[in-house]
C-alpha cells in the first residue's frame, strides 16, 4: 500500500542558472601536481610548457643520402657533373649533419666513376636538412596553462625534453542512487564518467541503493567534487537535499534550467556537491549547464567548446526566466530542433548539437541563425 507521508523536501523557487554558476565560479582551482609527462594525458595544464632547449639542438638529416655543401653542387647535372674536393660521407635520416655540410644530397644523385664522386644535380643550402630549432625554438611555449593535454601533446612534450609537467585533474565522485532494477541511473552514471574523463577530470563511481546513501559531514580527501544522481525531486522517497549535513551550504534546490529543474547545488567545506535528477536527459543537460563549468573551474581551464552558426528549420519556444537546452540535428548551415524540456532517447540518439536559449528569451523564430554547440 502506498504511503501518504509527505515529501521530505520541496522546491520553494527556481534559482536563476546564472546565480548558481556565479557561485561555482567563485571556487578555487584544485592544487596542481607535478607528474611524469607520459602519465599526464587528458589532464589540464597548470603551467605553460616551455621548451628548455632548441629542438633539434643541431642540424639533422631529413633523409638518407650524402652530406654535402650546397656550393659543391652548383650547376651540376648528369651532363656536367660537379666534382667535390673530398668524398661526401653517407648519412642516415635523423643523424646530425657534419660541421662542413649544409645539405643532404639524395643517394641516387651521386655517382662513383673510377673511384671518383660525381654530383649529378644542384641542390640549395639546407635541402634535406632540419635546421637547429626547426621543430621548436628554445624557450618557445608549446602548450599553455588551462589547456587539456591531448595524446599528440604528450608525444611532442616528451620529444622536446619535458620529462614532467604541472597539471590539474579534478577528482569527481559520482554517487548513483537507484533501485537494482533501474537501468537508467546506471546509464546516466556511465555517461557522466566518460564526460568527466573527456574533459580532463578523474571519475570514481559509487552505486548506492536509493535511500541508503548519507553524506559524510567531513569533506573527503579523495575527491574534489561530488555529483549525486537521483533523489532531487519532491517524491516520497526523494531525500538527496533533505539529507544534506548541517554543515553543507545549500546554494540552490530548484534551478531555472530545462531539462533539470529539480537539480540542486551545495558546498560542503570546499567541496561542491551537484545533485542531478534521475533521468538521462536531465543528467545530460545538468552536466552541460553545471558539471562542465564546474570541472573547468576546478581544473583552472577556460571553458570553450566547439560551436558553429546554423539556421533553425522551425521555431523554438522557451519560458522567460528559464535557460532551455534544446537538442538539434545540424546539417551544414541548418539545424533541426529535436527536443526541449524533455529529451526522448530517440532524440538524443539523433542529436549532434544543442542550442542554449537564455533565460531572458522567449525562444527563437524559424530561420534565425543560432550558435549550435557540438553534442558531446
Amino acid at each position: 500500500m502506498a504511503s501518504d507521508a509527505p515529501s521530505p523536501q520541496r522546491i520553494a523557487r527556481l534559482t536563476p542558472l546564472s546565480d548558481v554558476l556565479a557561485r561555482l565560479d567563485a571556487l578555487d582551482p584544485v592544487e596542481a601536481a607535478l607528474v611524469e609527462t607520459g602519465a599526464a594525458g587528458g589532464a589540464i595544464l597548470a603551467q605553460d610548457c616551455t621548451c628548455p632547449d632548441a629542438v633539434p639542438p643541431r642540424p639533422l638529416a631529413l633523409r638518407d643520402g650524402w652530406a654535402v655543401r650546397a656550393e659543391w653542387t652548383a650547376d651540376a647535372s648528369s651532363y656536367a657533373p660537379a666534382i667535390p674536393g673530398t668524398m661526401p660521407p653517407r648519412i642516415e635520416a635523423g643523424e646530425p649533419l657534419p660541421a662542413a655540410a649544409d645539405a643532404v644530397l639524395p643517394p641516387e644523385h651521386l655517382a662513383l666513376t673510377g673511384g671518383r664522386a660525381e654530383i649529378l644535380v644542384a641542390i640549395a643550402p639546407f635541402d634535406g636538412v632540419l635546421q637547429a630549432g626547426g621543430d621548436v625554438a628554445r624557450a618557445q611555449i608549446l602548450r599553455r596553462a588551462g589547456e587539456r593535454l591531448r595524446n599528440a601533446d604528450i608525444a611532442l612534450l616528451q620529444a622536446a625534453g619535458l620529462a614532467r609537467v604541472a597539471v590539474r585533474r579534478p577528482r569527481i565522485r559520482i554517487v548513483a542512487l537507484a533501485r537494482p532494477d533501474d537501468p537508467f541511473i546506471g546509464a546516466a552514471a556511465a555517461l557522466l564518467m566518460s564526460a568527466i574523463e573527456n574533459d580532463g577530470g578523474a571519475a570514481a563511481l559509487d552505486h548506492r541503493e536509493k535511500n541508503t546513501f548519507a553524506f559524510d559531514p567531513a569533506p573527503a580527501a579523495d575527491h574534489d567534487a561530488v555529483i549525486v544522481i537521483g533523489g532531487t525531486g519532491t517524491g516520497r522517497e526523494d531525500r538527496s537535499v533533505a539529507d544534506l549535513p548541517p554543515a553543507a551550504g545549500l546554494v540552490a534546490h530548484g534551478i531555472a534550467l530545462s531539462p533539470g529543474e529539480t537539480a540542486a547545488v551545495a558546498i560542503l567545506g570546499r567541496v561542491p556537491l551537484l545533485m542531478f535528477p534521475g533521468r538521462i536527459d536531465a543528467v545530460s543537460a545538468c552536466w552541460l549547464a553545471l558539471g562542465r563549468p564546474l570541472l573547468a573551474r576546478l581544473g583552472g581551464r577556460a571553458e570553450s567548446h566547439p560551436a558553429a552558426p546554423a539556421a533553425l528549420t522551425r521555431k523554438v519556444s522557451s519560458t522567460i526566466g528559464v535557460t532551455d537546452f534544446v537538442l538539434v540535428r545540424r546539417d551544414g548551415t541548418i539545424a533541426e530542433p529535436l527536443a526541449a524540456r524533455y529529451w526522448p532517447l530517440q532524440a538524443m540518439a539523433r542529436a549532434n548539437g544543442f542550442v542554449v536559449v537564455p533565460a531572458g528569451s522567449e525562444g527563437f523564430p524559424a530561420g534565425m541563425s543560432v550558435s549550435v554547440s557540438d553534442w558531446p
